[in-house]
């Protein structure tokens, strides 16, 4: 006797949107943005707070003061440009996950001159520094491209672990070679001097200037250059490239490169600007949360800006609401995680739709 239940469709399952215009994205987006406030809110309630309050002082805290408004702008310049440096891998359909490793690299790179050689004078110093933070980045990127491109390896597990690795170089470094002599209680590597540290423009080190600098170079470079082309193309499909004469490899490496480039030009320019040493925490988890932003940015460097922005809103208020009602981070962090859940399901909807099982649904 068959089994009746065989070859019958689910209760519940989900199919590939055909395209939809972009009036209903927008309109998505929006539902899904008004539905995490809501949310969040009840979270707030649940705590025993005033949402309305809350909400508040999240916005009002990152601009409440031009101390404020500075504290903003540096939390969003990391974000930018590590968005920016993953967003080339992804183009290629690469998946990198390695930018907090890549920063880290940069850093650690252009930390060496900042400690010692710090006589040099201070526009060579920071030349030379931009310029190894630039190289550590990319050559960090370069490995797993190198093991994708000859091994076929795994980019993804590849790219991760190695920020793993990178945040033990700096534990190795800080606890032996590089140790601070006056560290008292705790080993940590000492601070740069004046000459190694970003000048500061209208109150803000310098990096915000390179981040728009960066933001106008990919995206030409993603637009309008040839090599653009070739990464979109690569992304696409790899046999495709081929038949057009590309060199897949040599794509593949030189895109890697540039995309730790850039992450590692951020690992500098946060180490010599806003923390003025080389930290475990120098990337601080800015290279997980770029892979966000680029994806809701839909790997446009312009949207980039602006969801960089709204981010560091969040991040900056968060705070605020902390030292404010006595919230912990976890409840901060909470919030934080309630919005961006319903952001980025958001994304799932507007590709994929439910579908209930038809009446008589056998396949």
């Amino acid at each position: 006797m068959p089994d009746s239940k065989k070859g019958k469709e689910p209760l519940l399952r989900t199919v590939k949107r055909e395209e939809i215009s972009n009036k209903k994205i927008a309109l998505l987006r929006i539902e899904a943005l008004l539905f995490a406030v809501l949310a969040g809110g009840i979270f707030i309630l649940a705590l025993g707070y005033n949402p309305f309050l809350i909400y508040g002082t999240i916005i009002s805290g990152a601009f409440r003061s031009s101390m404020a408004v500075q504290g903003t702008i540096k939390i969003m310049i990391p974000l930018v440009i590590a968005s920016l440096g993953v967003t080339l891998a992804f183009k290629m359909k690469f998946w990198n996950i390695g930018a907090e490793g890549q920063i880290i690299a940069g850093a650690i790179f252009a930390s060496y001159f900042a400690l010692f050689h710090s006589d040099w004078p201070h526009a060579i110093l920071l030349i030379v520094m931009f310029a190894a933070g630039i190289l550590g980045g990319g050559l960090w990127g370069l490995i797993p491209a190198y093991f994708k491109s000859r091994f076929d390896t795994n980019e993804t597990l590849f790219t991760l672990m190695l920020n793993y690795i990178a945040l033990h170089v700096i534990a190795y470094l800080r606890d032996g070679p590089w140790l601070d002599p006056g560290a008292q209680g705790f080993a940590k590597i000492a601070r740069f001097a004046k000459n190694a540290s970003l000048d500061k423009v209208f109150g803000v080190h310098a990096g915000w200037i390179i981040a728009i600098i960066l933001v106008v170079a990919v995206y030409i470079y993603i637009r309008f250059s040839k090599q653009g082309y070739e990464i979109s193309v690569v992304g696409e499909s790899h046999d495709t490239a081929r038949y057009a004469g590309m060199n897949v490899k040599k794509i593949t490496l030189r895109t890697m490169f540039l995309s730790g480039a850039v992450c590692g030009l951020g690992g500098m320019i946060q180490a010599a600007g806003s923390d003025i040493t080389l930290a475990t925490s120098v990337a601080g988890g800015v290279g997980f949360t770029a892979i966000i932003i680029a994806w809701l940015s839909q790997l446009n460097p312009i949207t980039i800006v602006v969801v960089s922005f709204l981010f560091s809103i969040l991040e900056k208020g968060s705070s605020v609401i902390q030292s404010s009602y006595g919230l912990s981070t976890d409840c901060a962090d909470v919030l934080q995680g309630i919005i961006l859940f319903f952001v980025l399901g958001c994304e799932f909807f507007i590709r994929y739709k439910f579908v209930l099982r038809s009446k008589g649904g056998d396949r």
